[in-house]
């Protein structure tokens, strides 16, 4: 807990770091002061004989548990049977160390990870996966591509942070959705066989994605709050879509009912559905719209007269 300035509230307001997702929110309104925070700390190791040693020496990032002890060291020697002012050493074991694959595979979901701005443990969730995987040695000639993005979307899943394909296939260079949602079955599969039991894959619900599509289409904290609500009460209705068309059909309802209308091309932009479905989604939803809709957001009157699908 913490004092910071709230723009919505227009002064100082105790707010709440969200660990998980890296957020800093203020605690009365709920507004999301700053986003994806990156804990700058150093990380400390030290090599002291005495435990009680005080004095402790930067040598770099935290060992990886996956990685076996001094897989990264590179073994300098000199040649064999050298003699006289032959002494540069050479690298004897260049591109041999075995887990350099693992290394590569690592580095590359570090990356991806900081640009769709996820925390460190759905990053250290997907390297398990990868390694997992990797380890049965049935990857081998699959497009590394998709089964790295495949891994992260199944970690995102399983750490309850979910995100779209099409999100994910934002960040990978050389994957389409196509081989990355072949990529994601295979990888279930192959857990599946490996650990004799289903993978568990989380949940999505609608109400997932309200607030990071809220944030790239510039809702108001009343329209997503408003969105939030209606998304849950349709969770009763048999309404048979994928969360996230409901997530993008109902942004677009509570959306024409505020001075600040956003059209489909937009809500199709920020989520990933495609036009038809929101339109088909809100077609389905059109007629419980005075039921899923909070009172305390629109009229009724208003809600009535909302534009036909």
């Amino acid at each position: 807990m913490g004092d910071a300035y709230c723009t919505e509230c227009k002064r100082n307001t105790e707010v709440v770091f969200d660990h998980s997702a890296g957020d800093t929110v203020c605690s009365e309104c709920g507004l999301v002061l700053e986003s994806h925070s990156i804990d700058e700390t150093s990380e400390w190791r030290t090599f002291a004989n005495e435990a009680g040693d005080n004095d402790p020496n930067r040598v770099g990032g935290p060992s990886n548990p996956l990685l076996n002890e001094g897989s990264l060291t590179t073994v300098i020697s000199k040649a064999n049977g050298a003699s006289g002012g032959d002494n540069f050493p050479r690298w004897q074991n260049r591109g041999s160390n075995p887990e350099r694959t693992l290394v590569l595979a690592f580095k590359n979901i570090a990356v991806m990870c900081d640009r769709l701005g996820l925390v460190p443990t759905i990053k250290n969730r997907a390297n398990e996966i990868y390694k997992k995987v990797e380890d049965q040695k049935s990857i081998r000639g699959r497009n590394q591509e998709a089964i790295l993005a495949a891994c992260l979307y199944i970690a995102c899943r399983q750490e309850d942070k979910p995100r779209t394909v099409k999100e994910i296939c934002s960040v990978v260079n050389g994957a389409t959705k196509k081989e990355i949602g072949r990529a994601k079955e295979y990888i279930v599969k192959q857990l599946e066989l490996e650990d004799g039991k289903a993978v568990e894959m989380g949940t999505i619900h609608a109400g997932d994605f309200l607030k990071r599509f809220g944030s790239h289409l510039n809702m108001s904290i009343q329209a997503v709050k408003a969105a939030e609500e209606a998304v849950k009460k349709s969770e009763e209705l048999d309404i048979r879509r994928s969360p996230i068309s409901v997530a993008a059909a109902v942004i677009y309802m509570i959306t024409q009912l505020s001075e600040q209308k956003k059209i489909l091309r937009d809500i199709s932009n920020a989520t990933g559905v495609a036009e038809g479905t929101i339109r088909n989604s809100y077609k389905d939803l059109h007629p419980y719209a005075s039921r899923i809709i909070p009172s305390w957001y629109a009229k009724e009157e208003d809600i009535r007269n909302l534009c036909s699908p």
